[in-house]
């Protein structure tokens, strides 16, 4: 099988003067069929990387859309290994990149190799560690040249050029710029701060910076391909689903991805 990394579709975003549009759901809510369901109508209405997150009984970076979706997706009975059929599942019917955004801990009680091993199997193309620094990410870093995984890690605000630099020299597939201090969350816009994150990230030489948090309209992927090389939207994907159901998470990435726009001027 081969896997399609977030690289080559920025990269394919880019040659179409386009920021890449990536979104983020948790896996297992409300379960897992429809969790699959779900990234499959991201992939299918423009989203070029889908970010699959594992729950986690301590999310300490997620709002509280997100953290109450994650609490009905454990209390549902999802397990840790059920994120690896959902992203073949997500693999094997889109050409999107899958990515997964992961507290480290869940990852350490698997075993670093024997989780990379799987997600490469899956066809997953790297992963996002929010809680991760790169001085104790060693036996990821080799578990990733290993299995050949992109490795995102995160930078902020308040990163100081050594610690931007240190993270940009790791990171392979894109950096993950946070555009506030602060949880997950729709917002009515997105914080000043990200273009100056961003612009540090590639100072460093990050050939891929994207901006999450904040992200829920149209308006704002605008904004911000501007001068990013992707845009990453959850909590607003996170609410359709729980509101509206697969459709409902279809048609907002259609609308965040320009696709809506694009299908209603050749209707006219």
């Amino acid at each position: 099988m081969t896997r399609v990394t977030s690289a080559q579709k920025i990269a394919a975003a880019r040659a179409e003067g386009r920021p890449a549009l990536i979104g983020y759901l948790p896996a297992g809510f409300p379960d897992v069929p429809t969790s699959i369901e779900a990234a499959v109508a991201l992939a299918e209405n423009g989203v070029d990387i889908i970010e699959i997150g594992i729950p986690y009984s301590d999310p300490v970076m997620d709002g509280e859309v997100i953290q109450a979706a994650t609490v009905q997706a454990l209390a549902n009975g999802f397990r840790v290994a059920d994120v690896f059929d959902i992203v073949a599942g997500i693999t094997a019917r889109t050409d999107a990149a899958v990515m997964v955004m992961t507290y480290w801990n869940p990852v350490l009680r698997m075993g670093v190799d024997e989780f990379s091993r799987r997600f490469a199997q899956a066809g997953g193309s790297g992963l996002i560690t929010p809680d991760l620094v790169p001085e104790e990410a060693g036996e990821w870093l080799e578990a990733s040249e290993k299995y050949d995984l992109e490795r995102v890690f995160l930078i902020a605000p308040s990163s100081t050029p050594e610690r931007v630099q240190r993270t940009v020299d790791v990171s392979s597939g894109f950096i993950y710029c946070v555009s506030l201090m602060g949880v997950t969350g729709a917002r009515a816009s997105v914080s000043s701060a990200a273009q100056a994150v961003v612009d540090a990230a590639h100072a460093a030489g990050a050939e891929n910076a994207c901006v999450g948090l904040g992200v829920s309209r149209r308006e704002h992927v605008e904004e911000i391909g501007a001068y990013a090389d992707g845009v990453i939207v959850g909590t607003a994907l996170v609410a359709a689903l729980r509101d509206g159901g697969v459709q409902a998470v279809g048609a907002l990435a259609a609308e965040l991805s320009g696709a809506a726009a694009h299908s209603d001027k050749e209707l006219a």
